[in-house]
């Protein structure tokens, strides 16, 4: 069995699709499309820069989406390969999920583009510059990550936001509580806490406005059928009604990223191998939390080349 998956935010770089779009008129047309949804040369950004114009998460993403179509549309037009043919599942980091939805023909690319130009700015938006923060914890499990994230609270928000694989949890919350769990993870058995560069602490109790403004877009812009079935991020499980989707899609922008436990529901429910289409960072961190499956990735027209050969 197969599934696709997408990465998430921080696989943004300056330069990104820019060679599939000189190779390819089906990549092209996707970042023409963005564009024109968006009302904004986003491609212009995403080809040349500047990199804090692109980091800005209201930019980075629709842009990492984009890219991920993009690859996923010329594989599809180009390769032949059509995902609900060779896809069993798709599942997405995060802003992925959106990615994954939208690869799944559950929204448009038009759609799916500006639900993440108002999820980036509602995220931004929820905690003012400077209140919060996020730190990455190496050679961290659940289980040491949850400790440490408890003892630094002192009554403030510090939450595990991200269970990326056996060896990095994400921590979010206030500035103050993250920076003492930095302090604090000799204490806890744990290798090192790096803050991150990020411009808001995502998915924690803090963008709780962000959720907000995201329930009332998707009452707009609902989720349609999905021609292949979702591992939902908050869940870790399979999901397939667009009801339900959208619900947790909401429950996503606060709740935590369950990526280490949908790596290995995948790979129970059968799936022995993963494509990552747009980056190189979910499918490593999947082989770390699944052990034995095959991981692919494709970003570049060769990438794209090889891909279809093998499925």
């Amino acid at each position: 069995m197969r599934a696709f998956v997408f990465p998430g935010q921080g696989s943004q770089k300056v330069g990104m699709g820019v060679e599939l779009a000189q190779a390819s008129a089906a990549a092209r047309e996707v970042f023409e499309e963005v564009n024109d949804a968006l009302g904004q040369d986003l491609f212009k950004i995403m080809a040349e820069g500047p990199e804090d114009q692109l980091t800005l998460t209201a930019n980075a993403q629709p842009a990492i989406m984009a890219h991920a179509i993009a690859v996923l549309r010329v594989l599809e037009k180009e390769g032949g390969v059509s995902l609900a043919d060779k896809a069993d599942y798709v599942a997405g980091h995060s802003l992925g999920e959106y990615t994954a939805l939208c690869a799944a023909g559950a929204f448009s690319l038009a759609d799916t583009a500006r639900l993440l130009r108002l999820r980036g700015e509602s995220m931004q938006a929820a905690v003012p510059v400077g209140v919060g923060a996020m730190a990455a914890l190496l050679g961290a499990d659940i289980e040491k990550a949850t400790a440490l994230a408890e003892a630094a609270a002192e009554g403030e928000v510090c939450t595990v936001a991200n269970d990326n694989d056996p060896g990095q949890v994400v921590l979010s919350g206030h500035k103050g509580a993250i920076e003492r769990a930095v302090g604090l993870v000799k204490d806890h058995g744990i290798k090192r806490g790096v803050i991150l560069p990020v411009s808001a602490p995502f998915h924690c109790p803090l963008m709780q406005p962000a959720a907000d403004a995201m329930a009332q877009a998707l009452a707009q812009t609902a989720p349609g059928t999905l021609n292949v079935a979702l591992y939902a991020n908050v869940t870790a499980s399979v999901v397939t009604d667009p009801a339900q989707v959208q619900k947790l899609l909401v429950e996503q922008v606060c709740g935590r990223v369950r990526w280490r436990e949908s790596a290995i529901a995948m790979a129970t429910a059968g799936v022995d191998t993963f494509v990552e289409l747009g980056g190189k960072v979910v499918g490593p961190m999947i082989k770390r939390s699944a052990g034995e499956v095959n991981v692919a990735t494709a970003s570049t027209m060769a990438e794209i080349e090889e891909l279809a050969k093998a499925l």
